[in-house]
């Protein structure tokens, strides 16, 4: 319970006798930024495919640098899907892979090739997306994350790779695509459905040219924020019916119960 204070948007709880305003719970909480920037850097987070640097938003905004950074990791938090519903469920597609992103700038991320920075994405073709960054690619690390995240009357979709075969059994069903033979796409097993990972490689290109045109090198620590603010993207995409300002809606709603403080990110 509150009542109204001195300043205007504040307010006083009664049982505590201490002053708040909305911000508090949220993203908001603490700062100094003008809400109307903080609204403005929203939407260009949202509106942009592959993201938008810290400097941009610095020069955009006319704020600090620092601020600017800061600002894009409150964002990134608010973007996370903090829901825990599964994936998939009464015989719908969800295509699961991974990729191997490059340590540092202008460096190749082969299979294998030294130290690179793993994800694991799982794609709804009717829209959702989750990704996970892992230690490594195995069946010991994929499993638990499939099984989470993914109902098991759900048709998965993988490539070839033999650490989804035994995982594929729990499912209702399982097809894959044996890309070392070039075969990228095949009629499936369910009438007028096409056995593909093509959904979930549109995505891994988006974060790609994301991570290395725009953001350049993103350290292993906040390499997860990245791939959520990706997803929220890519489940928000314009080929599912969201424009640029109804996807800005659905971050800003994201807002509240995930405040986020520069000790924890700076850390």
């Amino acid at each position: 319970m509150g009542g109204a204070s001195t300043r205007i948007g504040t307010y006083k709880c009664y049982d505590c006798r201490k002053p708040f305003t909305v911000k508090v719970g949220t993203i908001f909480e603490s700062s100094h930024i003008p809400l109307r920037l903080w609204l403005q850097g929203i939407y260009l987070v949202a509106a942009s495919k592959k993201g938008i640097s810290a400097n941009q938003l610095h020069r955009t905004l006319g704020i600090t640098l620092k601020s600017a950074w800061f600002m894009g990791h409150r964002i990134r938090e608010a973007m996370r899907d903090g829901s825990n519903d599964l994936l998939g469920g009464g015989g719908s597609i969800v295509e699961a892979d991974e990729t191997y992103m490059a340590a540092k700038r202008g460096e190749k991320a082969i299979q294998g090739g030294g130290h690179r920075s793993k994800v694991v994405s799982l794609v709804s073709r009717e829209g959702k997306t989750r990704s996970f960054h892992i230690a490594n690619v195995d069946a010991k690390n994929l499993h638990p994350i499939l099984m989470a995240n993914i109902a098991k009357d759900t048709h998965l979709m993988t490539d070839g790779a033999g650490h989804y075969k035994k995982i594929g059994q729990e499912f209702d069903l399982h097809e894959s695509t044996n890309h070392a033979q070039k075969e990228y796409a095949k009629d499936s097993k369910v009438q007028g459905v096409r056995t593909h990972s093509n959904t979930v490689e549109s995505y891994f290109g988006i974060l790609k040219r994301g991570i290395s045109g725009i953001y350049h090198h993103v350290s292993e620590e906040h390499l997860q924020r990245y791939v959520d603010e990706f997803d929220f993207r890519f489940s928000n995409r314009k080929s599912l019916g969201i424009d640029d300002n109804q996807r800005a809606d659905l971050l800003l709603k994201g807002v509240v119960g995930k405040r986020l403080t520069y000790e924890r990110v700076a850390q």
